[in-house]
């Protein structure tokens, strides 16, 4: 990936991989409209981690993704709840909230954590977040990812069943890949959510492979990616490693410099600006 020149401006130009320290919303702000066409981020919600003290204004941040999205374009906003007394219902909150402002509901998926150590005493286990995929009109690409069937070849398949409940079945062929369902599962901690050790210099890492999924599903080759709270710059190191553009904002100068650093470990060049 081809290192871009610092303008020390903010604003994106038509070959980028950068990370700009900065407020994300005074950041899109300077950019004009429909500019992205994918944001894969997951913001700090309910306070459960301390990001240095920084506070999370979801609804400017809301109100600029929109803008910057380009038509067809979509942003996966992944994100849980606090469970203390009862859950917070944040994610639905927030989501209702994007439909309020212009954003389709395209999808809402989970993302299951495979090895999760989070057990409750009155309650099952929390092993997931929502994902949730918000689409500014239809959604311009959708490259499905697919799994294995179990079973392919021709069979005798149910086919136009009525009220009357009886099943009538005709012979179709059953594929050896379908496209996989809303439910992601990943393992995570080092070795599952990454190799890079640096990235846990960092309170809270989202799985690589999951920022790849949606940077594949969703994007093609040369669009723009964009991360508002990249933290440690796992959406980068995918997007990039992927052939897409990136910009990653973050307010925090210490998490730009985990990202700067974990990229350049993976041999991918970016520039690092200070937004004006």
């Amino acid at each position: 990936m081809r290192q871009i020149d610092a303008t020390a401006t903010g604003r994106p130009s038509t070959d980028t991989a950068k990370l700009i320290i900065g407020n994300c919303v005074d950041v899109m702000r300077s950019w004009p409209d429909s500019i992205v066409q994918l944001t894969v981020t997951s913001p700090p919600y309910d306070s459960l981690r301390d990001y240095q003290g920084y506070d999370f204004p979801f609804g400017d941040i809301a109100a600029e993704l929109y803008r910057v999205t380009a038509e067809g374009g979509v942003v996966v906003w992944v994100v849980g709840d606090r469970i203390q007394g009862g859950r917070s219902l944040t994610s639905f909150r927030q989501a209702l909230a994007f439909q309020e402002i212009g954003f389709s509901a395209h999808d809402v998926m989970i993302y299951q954590k495979k090895n999760t150590p989070f057990m409750r005493s009155n309650a099952y286990t929390n092993a997931y977040e929502m994902m949730f995929v918000l689409s500014k009109g239809k959604p311009a690409t959708f490259n499905p990812l697919k799994a294995p069937t179990q079973r392919n070849g021709l069979e005798m398949l149910p086919h136009n069943k009525l009220s009357d409940g009886v099943n009538k079945k005709k012979l179709g062929e059953l594929k050896k890949e379908k496209t996989r369902t809303n439910i992601w599962s990943y393992a995570v901690g080092l070795g599952g959510t990454t190799s890079d050790r640096i990235a846990f210099q960092h309170p809270a890492v989202f799985p690589e492979k999951l920022a790849q999924d949606h940077i594949l599903s969703w994007s093609n080759p040369g669009d723009l990616v964009l991360d508002p709270m990249c933290g440690s710059g796992t959406t980068g190191k995918m997007a990039l490693l992927n052939d897409r553009r990136f910009i990653g904002i973050d307010i925090s100068a210490d998490y730009i410099d985990i990202a700067r650093q974990r990229l350049a470990d993976c041999g991918l060049a970016v520039a690092v600006e200070t937004a004006s």
